[in-house]
């Protein structure tokens, strides 16, 4: 073990050094944590279609669920010139992070962040019953 010599006056003796010795313990180096990434899904082929695997209630299924459907959008941009804004318009896409309204006066496209989302309306029913739990339930009721 290595030990580093501390100086240090004892007493009245000017000059002495009592053989003081402190043991000089080694860090470890730094690993950074392993963290898994989650899959990448697969593309699906021409004529096929990914499974929509809806089984939790997120904002970006519930608008899924609903394109083609006029949504209201309410938004906030905290801090901007803009402070809250309306949008209206037909819901065209949906992202984990974003939406993408059609304005229903123009041929404007809005990709609008769902950060800045307070919440959205419909003015008709919306779809909220994910297909694939209508799937399981139409099976299990045979």
């Amino acid at each position: 073990m290595n030990y580093v010599q501390q100086p240090f006056l004892y007493g009245n003796s000017y000059g002495y050094v009592p053989p003081y010795q402190q043991p000089i313990i080694p860090t470890p180096p730094y690993q950074q944590p392993v963290v898994p990434l989650p899959p990448f899904p697969q593309q699906p082929l021409p004529d096929q279609q990914l499974p929509i695997q809806f089984e939790q209630s997120y904002i970006e299924n519930i608008l899924r669920l609903n394109r083609g459907k006029v949504a209201t959008v309410y938004m906030n941009f905290e801090g901007s010139q803009w402070g809250s804004k309306i949008f209206k318009g037909i819901v065209l896409a949906a992202g984990r992070d974003h939406l993408i309204l059609k304005d229903l006066q123009s041929e404007v496209r809005y990709v609008l962040l769902t950060v800045f989302l307070n919440y959205f309306t419909f003015d008709e029913e919306i779809e909220y019953e994910y297909p694939i739990r209508k799937k399981k339930a139409s099976t299990s009721n045979k």
